[in-house]
């Protein structure tokens, strides 16, 4: 039976966990072998690689290899690929807005209490108009 392929933020994601679960820093070796071995070693070191780029993990190099720790947890590399892709975007606001639109009920209920705590300084979801927000950032 042949496996599903997995992409690339679900790997960083499996990654990451492993990592996680781990009682200090671990090798590349250590983290295939809790994802169950199927992933080539290089695949693992890539992975690793791209995550330091992140900074969402952090590397020691202990003699020919690195021992390898979690910086940050899955929601913040969740987080992170959410930026990265609103970043590429021309037109933020309508990236936005068509997020906000799609949420659940519940969904939208917790993004309201986090923007409401961020605090005044960081968003006024009461009277801000779409003109407020100055377009994009560059």
């Amino acid at each position: 039976m042949e496996r599903a392929r997995r992409g690339q933020g679900q790997l960083e994601g499996q990654v990451l966990g492993a990592l996680r679960e781990a009682d200090g820093p671990v090798t590349a070796a250590w983290v295939q072998e809790r994802l169950g071995g199927d992933l080539a070693y290089t695949t693992v070191v890539t992975i690793l690689t791209r995550l330091l780029a992140k900074d969402v993990v952090a590397r020691e190099r202990q003699g020919r290899s690195f021992l390898w720790t979690p910086t940050a947890d899955v929601a913040r590399l969740a987080a992170l690929r959410m930026r990265r892709l609103l970043d590429g975007e021309r037109d933020r606001e309508a990236v936005l807005a068509s997020f906000v639109t799609a949420l659940p009920p519940g969904d939208e209920q917790v993004l309201r209490a986090l923007l409401e705590a961020a605090g005044p300084g960081r968003v006024n979801t009461r009277s801000a108009s779409p003109s407020d927000h100055g377009g994009t950032e560059d």
